[in-house]
């Protein structure tokens, strides 16, 4: 039996023909042949009992229904692959749910598609019933098509980025500690190298954005987007900083204040549950955002970047820090299964673009750092936690939302790996009259 075939909420389908005789129509492997060109790398099993590719294949697709197959056949690419996949009449035979990396690598390097002539897609069809092109209901973990979600008020407006950030953040806070681990902290870690511990790579993480800040005792630090204040914690603990962070997640923010407590923070550190528009309008000495930048959307860019510029002292540093596109030209918003299932609005801009609309908002761009391969590393140790505490997440939130953060993860670390989307930090000034920063000549952070 599979890792797959014991998730709980799997599909239960028959894996052979129903009664009443066997089917007389094509079988799910002739489908297979139609779409697809030269030798399969994995092996394709059908729910009518038939199979096509290699038996000694390392990795097997079980399509477990015929409500999979229609999944399959009605969104096409990685939305319909999805849909079957975490409803669980997809089946992955030979790697794990919390980790299918393996199987994602050989699907895209090995497998070949291609559109079959139009009298073989009608024939196929017909031979299936055109049943079979009505798209099921999608499984509850898929959010509303973008243009449903005019409904919760336009893109990026406070309700609709709200509702967006809940789909998301708002899952179980249990889970979340069994994934990202100790540090509760969900993005992208500083790798010394590959051996560190993910909780060693967090910390250096944290304390790269503190070094270039300029973190000092009796300083006020504002940490946008601040998910469990993992960031607060840190800069109020090492440094003496006294922090606030704000995040639209209501249930990062009970997390992060009950941690704070347990701390022994209250005094130094806050996490408000709070839009970043509506921060205090103070002067802080210093503002990092990591991992907020991706969810404000393209062209709010300016008005971002006004309003942090404003909550920050002329002499004051910025710190930003975001997954970007690898180019400028590539399309803002995700691809299907990220924008139902991941991240719904979110988009990435090219660093370029990024560090354009930092310069073109009032602040000056000392340096930039690009930690792809470290995100890498990062979503690696999460899916080795997912695996590690399986039964414990699928109990927490359900096989099918479990499935999907497997999926997401192993496949947005093949993305790091290879160039698809990258990671940067940018730093920059509130400069003071006449251009004044107080940036020193060289980087004070680095030894």
């Amino acid at each position: 039996m599979s890792l797959t075939d014991r998730d709980q909420g799997a599909a239960s389908v028959p894996a052979t023909p129903p009664a009443g005789g066997r089917r007389t129509g094509p079988t799910v492997a002739d489908v297979v042949r139609a779409v697809t060109t030269g030798p399969l790398p994995v092996r394709i099993t059908g729910y009518d009992g038939s199979a096509v590719g290699p038996s000694d294949a390392g990795i097997t697709l079980a399509i477990r229904s015929e409500r999979g197959l229609s999944y399959l056949l009605t969104a096409p690419g990685d939305l319909g692959m999805a849909r079957a996949y975490v409803s669980g009449d997809l089946a992955l035979q030979g790697v794990h749910p919390g980790d299918p990396y393996e199987a994602l690598r050989v699907l895209k390097d090995e497998l070949r598609l291609r559109p079959p002539a139009l009298s073989e897609g009608l024939a196929l069809v017909r031979g299936l019933g055109w049943e079979r092109l009505m798209p099921p209901p999608a499984p509850p973990q898929e959010a509303q098509p973008r243009w449903k979600r005019v409904m919760n008020g336009l893109r990026h407006s406070r309700v609709r980025d709200s509702t967006a950030i809940s789909h998301h953040y708002d899952v179980s806070n249990a889970f979340y500690e069994k994934v990202l681990g100790p540090s509760m902290t969900y993005t992208c870690a500083v790798f010394r190298s590959p051996d560190d511990t993910l909780e060693q790579a967090q910390a250096a993480k944290y304390d790269l954005v503190a070094g270039k800040l300029a973190l000092k005792k009796g300083m006020r630090l504002l940490d946008v987007g601040c998910g469990w204040g993992g960031m607060v914690r840190h800069a109020a603990r090492e440094y003496g900083v006294k922090a606030l962070g704000v995040t639209l997640s209501k249930a990062q923010a009970q997390w992060a204040q009950a941690a704070i407590e347990r701390e022994g923070l209250t005094g130094l550190a806050e996490v408000r549950h709070m839009d970043y528009r509506d921060a205090p309008a103070e002067q802080f000495d210093a503002i990092s955002s990591i991992g907020l930048t991706e969810h404000i959307g393209v062209r709010n860019y300016p008005a971002y970047f006004g309003a942090l510029r404003s909550r920050l002292r002329q002499g004051g540093r910025l710190l930003n820090h975001c997954i970007t596109r690898a180019d400028n030209r590539a399309p803002y918003r995700s691809g299907a299964f990220i924008d139902r299932y991941v991240f719904p609005d979110g988009e990435l801009a090219g660093p370029g673009r990024l560090i354009s609309e930092v310069h073109d908002a009032g602040f000056e761009v000392h340096h930039e750092e690009n930690l792809r391969q470290h995100y890498a590393l990062t979503l690696a140790a999460w899916c080795r936690n997912l695996v590690e505490h399986w039964d414990f997440c699928v109990s927490e939130v359900g096989a099918g939302t479990a499935r999907v953060w497997g999926l997401y993860m192993a496949g947005s670390r093949m993305a790091f790996e290879r160039n698809g989307i990258q990671l940067h930090q940018v730093l920059a000034t509130h400069n003071g009259p006449n251009g004044v920063s107080g940036y020193p000549l060289r980087p004070d952070w680095l030894p």
